[in-house]
C-alpha cells in the first residue's frame, strides 16, 4: 500500500512540475523573445514564478502537509538559494553570455537556450522531488 502511495506521490509531482514548467517555458519565451532579456535574467524570473507556483500545489495536493507554512517555505528556498545560482551561473555558460552583462561572447551561442532549459528544469525536477519529499515533508506527508 505504502508502494502505490508513493508511486501516485511521484505521478501527482510530474503533473503539477509539468504545469509548473509550461509556466516556465512561457514566461521564459516571453521574457527573452519579446522583451529580449538575457537567457540568464529570463530564465531567473521564470524559475520564481514556476517555483511559487510548485511549492503551493505540491505542499496542497501531493504531500498533503500540514507542516509549518514558514518552515517549508525557508527549506524550499534554502534549496533554490544553492540551485538558483547555480543554474543561473550554468545557463549563462552554456549559452556563451556574460552573466553580468548579458553580452554575448560569441557571435552564436555554445548551447541553444531552450535545450538548457529543458536539461535545467530535468536536474531541478528530479533534486526538488527528493528535497521535498525527504527534507522538507519527511515527517508531514498526508497530515493534513
Amino acid at each position: 500500500m505504502k508502494d502505490k502511495k508513493e508511486f501516485w506521490r511521484m505521478i501527482k509531482f510530474t503533473l503539477f512540475s509539468i504545469s509548473a514548467g509550461v509556466i516556465q517555458i512561457a514566461s521564459y519565451t516571453l521574457f527573452y523573445e519579446v522583451f529580449h532579456w538575457a537567457p540568464w535574467l529570463a530564465y531567473l524570473v521564470s524559475l520564481i514564478l514556476s517555483v511559487l507556483w510548485n511549492f503551493t500545489f505540491n505542499r496542497t495536493y501531493t504531500f498533503r502537509s500540514g507542516a509549518d507554512m514558514k518552515r517549508s517555505m525557508l527549506l524550499v528556498a534554502l534549496f533554490y538559494l544553492i540551485f538558483t545560482p547555480l543554474s543561473t551561473w550554468w545557463t549563462a555558460a552554456l549559452t556563451g553570455e556574460n552573466p553580468f552583462t548579458g553580452a554575448a561572447a560569441s557571435s552564436e551561442p555554445l548551447v541553444n537556450n531552450y535545450i538548457v532549459q529543458a536539461g535545467t528544469m530535468l536536474i531541478n525536477f528530479v533534486t526538488e522531488y527528493l528535497w521535498q519529499r525527504f527534507v522538507v515533508y519527511r515527517d508531514h506527508v498526508d497530515d493534513r
